[in-house]
């Protein structure tokens, strides 16, 4: 039985239509890559990995690298010049820093129960903090991360490379501070109970539940390497994602208080990691049970 005439016409007529609709698809599928790729070039970019901005000596050298060191001048300019000018009846910036560094020492000796182990890891606890929160600080110097060079991206675009960056928003940053702090606290626990009593509140073959728990202990000593670094990361690059959010489609007025907001954050985070340290240190000298 053959097909009416009207209805091949239709049919011609319909397979006409697709094919037209088919490459105007395409073409409009073209112009939003398109525009998409000129709106990327333009708009927001976040980098997770810290950027390359040169080599020393074969050794690469990122913006995060070179931040961290103008954060290490700082603090050692400041130390240089506040202990040059000491003096036994203190001015009021000696007596400002007496005070803090007094209460965090009491504090530390109050935690760890040992005056003479608090005065000897209170540099280390001190540094950290310091180092944290002035990295964090120093994000919202005018400069850090908007100095930098205009490359060529891999799609034909031009992409800003900022030289300078925020420390803590590099995660080999935060890692590399775990993982100075998980070997301090392994240290400090075998030179205060011995490394056979230290090592019993691991490796305990009393009993199963005992066994159960030691090894339970050691994946949690493991995992503090994941949670510091991660924290510290993770908070301070949310942060830093937001305010360019904000930047960009509200640049006036509004991201003040935002930046304020992340000053008292940054000061917490710093915070947060040195007393951990702290705590786990005290964790690791108390005697097996």
């Amino acid at each position: 039985m053959r097909a009416p005439l009207f209805l091949k016409r239709r049919v011609r007529h319909i397979m006409e239509d697709i094919s037209i609709d088919g490459q105007q698809i395409s073409e409009a599928t073209i112009y939003a890559v398109e525009t998409a790729s000129s709106y990327a070039d333009s708009g927001i970019h976040i980098a997770l990995a810290a950027e390359r901005v040169g080599e020393f000596l074969g050794i690469p050298l990122t913006n995060t690298l070179i931040t961290s060191w103008i954060v290490m001048a700082i603090l050692f300019t400041i130390a240089f010049f506040v202990g040059r000018n000491l003096k036994m009846i203190p001015g009021r910036v000696q007596t400002l820093f007496e005070e803090m560094l007094n209460f965090i020492l009491n504090y530390m000796t109050e935690v760890l129960e040992d005056g003479k182990l608090a005065r000897k890891l209170f540099p280390f606890i001190t540094t950290l903090f310091l180092f944290i929160f002035a990295s964090n600080v120093l994000e919202f110097t005018p400069g850090i991360g908007s100095i930098g060079f205009i490359e060529q991206s891999s799609h034909g675009g031009e992409a800003f490379t900022p030289l300078l960056r925020s420390v803590n928003t590099d995660l080999n940053v935060t890692l590399a501070l775990a993982v100075i702090a998980f070997i301090v606290i392994e240290v400090v626990g075998v030179a205060t109970l011995g490394i056979m009593k230290y090592a019993s509140k691991f490796l305990n073959f009393k009993s199963v539940i005992g066994f159960l728990v030691g090894i339970i202990e050691l994946f949690s000593e493991v995992a503090r390497l994941i949670s510091f670094s991660f924290r510290l990361f993770g908070n301070i690059l949310a942060g830093e994602v937001l305010i360019v959010v904000i930047m960009f489609f509200v640049p006036y007025l509004v991201p003040v208080p935002m930046m304020l907001f992340e000053v008292f954050v940054g000061l917490i985070q710093a915070a947060i990691f040195a007393l951990l340290t702290l705590f786990f240190i005290k964790i690791a000298i108390t005697e097996p049970h």
